[in-house]
């Protein structure tokens, strides 16, 4: 079912039998989320103009899941004694999908602070134990792309001629702050080419090892987070980084 993504790098981890349970309750629904993920791109220019944010393609891809029934959705737990509600509690997702055998759930960590997975997976875990969903999915950062981001990113800016905080403003990240600035320019002083300088900073600042990839991911499942919830774990591969101008208008954006 998912040796599509894998044969395309992407990272791929499956627990509490999800895979056979997908195989034989969601079959369409899996098909589907598999062509989705594998056709999307993250344009290059998106990337590093959005700051390291959610791009106009990261938030394209939340759109093209909405579109395929995956919306967002508020489960909501009361616990009702004699008819009197004695608490209540929401857990909200992204991205659920309703089938006629249960519920997927599914949530994009593109670049979060690292804790959101125990949150994810918590949610997963409670939302399972109440038989309100049948698999967990998480997508964020491969291992590729995580490893690599320095190198594409220095890379892209050589190759675009990108030699300056002025060629920057081109991309629309004209307005870094004076720290980011002062940074870069001391490694340039030092005789480290500019986008080399840039692209180191950028991925400290942006992508550092605290935030949502799937190293962080993997080490808490292996933790037993989330258990016994099936889980689907999907990392985004490098190739999943383009060169290609971005796609549509920005007015596309999900919002």
């Amino acid at each position: 079912m998912f040796g599509k993504l894998t044969e395309a790098g992407f990272d791929l981890a499956v627990t509490n039998h999800a895979s056979a349970i997908l195989t034989h309750d969601f079959s369409e629904e899996a098909a589907r989320l598999v062509d989705i993920l594998s056709d999307f791109r993250i344009s290059m220019a998106e990337l590093i103009g959005g700051g390291g944010g959610e791009s106009g393609q990261t938030q394209r891809l939340r759109r093209a899941l909405h579109g395929a029934g995956w919306g967002k959705h508020s489960f909501h737990v009361q616990t009702i004694v004699d008819g009197i509600e004695r608490e209540g509690i929401s857990h909200e997702v992204d991205h659920v999908r309703f089938a006629g055998a249960g519920t997927l759930a599914l949530e994009v960590e593109w670049n979060n602070k690292d804790p959101f997975f125990d949150r994810d997976l918590e949610n997963f875990q409670r939302l399972h134990a109440l038989s309100a969903i049948s698999v967990g999915v998480i997508v964020t950062r491969g291992a590729s792309m995580q490893d690599g981001f320095r190198d594409r990113i220095t890379a892209w800016l050589r190759d675009h001629d990108l030699s300056s905080e002025g060629d920057l403003e081109r991309l629309g990240i004209g307005d870094r702050t004076a720290r980011q600035k002062a940074r870069v320019a001391g490694q340039v002083s030092r005789g480290v080419p500019f986008h080399e300088a840039f692209a180191s900073f950028f991925v400290q600042d942006k992508f550092g090892p605290s935030t949502t990839h799937w190293t962080k991911l993997e080490d808490r499942v292996r933790r037993g987070v989330g258990n016994p919830c099936p889980l689907v774990l999907i990392g985004l591969p490098m190739s999943a980084l383009s060169d290609a101008p971005p796609e549509g208008p920005r007015e596309d954006l999900l919002i």
